[in-house]
């Protein structure tokens, strides 16, 4: 810890990296409990696995974008920290596991070195913004959306108005009105627009997937791109205002969305106008990309599977005589040998523009024609020339029970099953691209089971008095553009070790209709028709190999049983600590002149502080605006209405002058509150 204060101390490390390892010593040393510890180090980036006493580590890349050096960074953070593994996920970022909780606050330094950051990966936090991979090469798009994701990202990094939300908040930004991000199911989503001469973007909000999905709403046909910014703080700032914080399953801003109403909760975003940091933040549009030709030797490969690599996996990009190529990641798990000679390639073949992508693959971008024979040959040696980029035979899985605390079932060695089938029996499929697969180990859908033709989620069943695993049969999603989409129903609920059969009865049948493309098949014959169709998977009585999860020789778990709820030592007394910690940051702040995020620190430890206070006389509330409105009414020990100093912040622009009256009317609150407090 001392070189960790002392190297913060020349400004050498992050002070969030400090905070961390400080935190972590508190823990450990029981003066800070257990969820608030938990809450503490998911904002982080790192989340406990389903394996004791270990972590996994999320590295946040907005758009899933990299260069090769930082490719390199995250391969020595791989061999120094974990077990060599890297996992590429649906959002686009990077995970490593079986870390040790000890040593994320120098891996997170490690990432720091090459711009790197685990900060607000996971927790209530403003989430990975993702994009299309293709965004700056695609022909497609009315201009590349990379810088302004990129402004986004950076702009709500540690920014106060989206660091401790009820519940997540993600973002995606697509190319086009193809919608290649799927917006539809995004808490905010965006697509280009143009009007005349200005360029902009269609926005959505409030959709979301798991137990309750719900699709995003349009709150804008159109935004001039220098309100991109603006726009999304407003929509932090009421999300954060109204949003559930006691019940967990309803906190996301979908329910939000659906009980007030998309006209209602535009009002509401509106009337933060006044308090926001910029009212505008024009982000320069990239031209097109120059490249540096890199032109190689003649190198003649003639064998089939080159040519059908070609066909399935090399794309050419709007800058002529370039092509991008897709590398098929199987269950997005990779090696730190892998990464190290990736690299390689890249800094040799490319213009170091690779994206990893939300199906969970790697895109290699600004290749020369005259390369891509000597990437395959390259690439041959990696083991990474499979055919089929993003096609049907490119399942998308969650980790499933192999690491997570929540899954309820195996879906990796599930997905790897289901790829060799279609590999072995529907060859031809190894080219669609209208026909995805994609399973996740339960309902919560970060395999995004819900939105593929065919999708699986983990579930159990009983049997004979015992419990045998079991996969949730979906089928029908699909985006259809311009932010909107069709979740996929569910049909049946299936042993797991049954579902290479369904999938079989499934493909099966579709092979031998006339229909060309799965959706239009599955209008065509209904759900009812395949509920018949895999009602005998159901009927027939388990086999005792039937009773053990895909790859597991042990005894099938189920639902992990969850943990009886923890009390911290001091509730109350860590949310006043908290609230001081606050103060700092708003005074902090103030002196760097940053007096947005000063005033939002100074609301932040009044909220904090009130909800505490009517915790203490049992009153339990469930919304920032709920603890404002029942505080005001249950106490009266400040010169004016509690209502009437908090919401302030709306009322006034954040200028020096009012940042520096509502911090001192925060402390003023501070220290009447101690006062209130020994009295209760």
């Amino acid at each position: 810890m001392e070189s960790f204060r002392s190297e913060y101390e020349t400004g050498s490390v992050d002070k969030g990296i400090v905070e961390l390892e400080k935190k972590i010593h508190e823990y450990k040393h029981g003066k800070i409990g257990p969820n608030r510890f938990r809450s503490l180090h998911l904002a982080r980036g790192i989340y406990g696995q389903r394996q004791p006493n270990v972590q996994m580590v999320r590295i946040k890349l907005p758009l899933g974008k990299f260069s090769s050096q930082q490719l390199r960074r995250i391969a020595r953070v791989g061999d120094t920290y974990s077990d060599g593994r890297l996992h590429i996920t649906t959002r686009q970022d990077i995970q490593v596991y079986h870390v040790s909780l000890d040593d994320t606050p120098r891996l997170w330094d490690d990432l720091e070195q090459d711009e790197l950051t685990i900060r607000e990966a996971c927790g209530n936090t403003v989430r990975n913004v993702t994009a299309s991979p293709f965004a700056g090469a695609s022909a497609v798009e009315l201009f590349d959306v990379t810088p302004f994701a990129q402004a986004v990202f950076r702009f709500f990094l540690a920014n106060p108005i989206g660091s401790e939300l009820g519940r997540k908040i993600k973002i995606a930004f697509s190319s086009s009105a193809q919608d290649e991000a799927h917006i539809y199911f995004h808490d905010i989503g965006f697509i280009p627009r143009k009007q005349e001469d200005t360029i902009g973007f269609k926005v959505v909000i409030g959709g979301g997937l798991g137990a309750q999905p719900h699709y995003a709403q349009t709150l804008y046909e159109f935004i001039p791109s220098d309100k991109l910014i603006p726009t999304i703080e407003s929509i932090l700032r009421f999300f954060d205002h109204y949003g559930e914080r006691s019940k967990r399953e309803k906190a996301r801003i979908k329910f939000l969305v659906k009980s007030l109403g998309i006209d209602k909760v535009r009002e509401e975003i509106e009337s933060h106008a006044l308090a926001l940091s910029h009212q505008s933040v024009p982000i320069q549009s990239q031209s097109p990309t120059d490249f540096h030709p890199k032109v190689y030797p003649p190198l003649e490969i003639q064998s089939p599977d080159y040519l059908k690599w070609k066909q399935a996996n090399v794309f050419a990009q709007k800058q002529a005589d370039y092509y991008a190529i897709g590398i098929q990641v199987p269950l997005g798990n990779f090696y730190t040998h892998q990464a190290y000679k990736l690299a390689d390639i890249i800094d040799t073949y490319t213009q170091d523009q690779p994206r990893f992508s939300i199906s969970q693959n790697i895109l290699l971008r600004g290749v020369h024609h005259t390369a891509i024979p000597h990437i395959y040959r390259a690439l041959q040696e990696l083991d990474w020339v499979k055919i089929g980029f993003e096609t049907t035979v490119d399942i998308t899985s969650c980790p499933g029970t192999d690491t997570c605390n929540l899954a309820i079932a195996n879906s990796t060695n599930l997905a790897t099953q289901l790829s060799q089938q279609i590999q072995d029996q529907y060859s031809h499929l190894i080219f669609e691209r209208q026909l995805d697969i994609k399973l996740s180990g339960c309902m919560n859908s970060c395999g995004q089971h819900m939105v593929s033709q065919i999708g699986f989620h983990g579930m159990s069943i009983k049997s004979n008095g015992k419990v045998a695993p079991a996969m949730q049969v979906l089928l029908g999603g699909k985006r259809e553009g311009d932010g909107n989409g069709t979740f996929a129903d569910k049909i049946i609920k299936i042993p797991s070790k049954r579902t290479i059969e369904a999938l079989d009865l499934i493909l099966n049948d579709y092979t031998s209709s006339s229909q060309q493309n799965f959706n239009a098949y599955y209008q065509s014959k209904g759900k009812p028709f395949f509920e018949k169709l895999l009602q005998p998977l159901v009927d027939r009585p388990l086999e005792a190999d039937e009773f053990l999860d895909w790859g597991k020789s042990n005894d099938y778990e189920g639902i992990k049983p969850k943990k009886k709820p923890t009390h911290d030592i001091d509730l109350v007394a860590s949310t006043f600590f908290d609230s001081e910690h606050k103060l700092d940051q708003a005074k902090n702040s103030f002196e760097q002149q940053n007096f947005s995020d000063s005033i939002y620190h100074s609301y932040t430890s009044m909220v904090n502080i009130a909800k505490a206070l009517l915790f203490l006389k049992d009153i339990n509330t469930n919304t920032q605006i709920a603890v404002i409105n029942t505080f005001t009414e249950e106490f009266d020990f400040m010169d004016r209405p509690f209502k009437e100093i908090i919401t302030q912040m709306k009322k006034e622009e954040p200028t020096k002058a009012f940042a520096q009256k509502y911090l001192n009317d925060a402390q003023q609150f501070l220290e009447q509150s101690k006062i209130i407090k020994k009295q209760i």
